[in-house]
């Protein structure tokens, strides 16, 4: 008896190993945003983006990092889990742009000016420049 006991202990141990070399390996993708310009943005889409990953994707988003100068920001992700569209919705729910697809109305208007496009009058004005961490 103990003999079988072991090998099927063997070959589960071997089945689990196997399955996780399987699993996806995790990727990157870069999302441009025209409205993630300072560091209040950064704070409130990180922010956002933090309560999605936990609540809804099981922490499908394993990293991130922004770059404020260029707008954009760049997340590996745990392809089994979440998707750049899911991503791309998540920050538009925020109130940011990503990519092609815009913000979703209502929450792009409780965004402090600063985190408004350009267009908007949002973005970095001579005598508080964004990229700039606060003091």
């Amino acid at each position: 008896m103990k003999p079988i006991f072991i090998i099927c202990m063997i070959m589960v141990c071997r089945f689990q190993s196997n399955a996780q070399v399987m699993a996806s390996k995790a990727q990157w993708v870069t999302i441009k945003s025209g409205n993630l310009r300072c560091w209040v943005c950064k704070e409130k889409l990180e922010n956002y983006l933090k309560s999605e990953n936990y609540t809804n994707w099981g922490n499908g988003m394993l990293q991130w990092r922004t770059n404020l100068m260029s707008g954009e920001i760049r997340i590996q992700y745990n392809p089994d889990r979440v998707t750049p569209d899911d991503i791309r919705v998540a920050m538009n729910n925020a109130g940011f742009d990503a990519d092609t697809t815009k913000a979703e109305p209502d929450s792009y208007k409780r965004l402090p000016l600063l985190c408004k496009r350009a267009e908007d009058g949002g973005g970095p004005h001579p005598k508080m420049p964004c990229s700039e961490p606060p003091r």
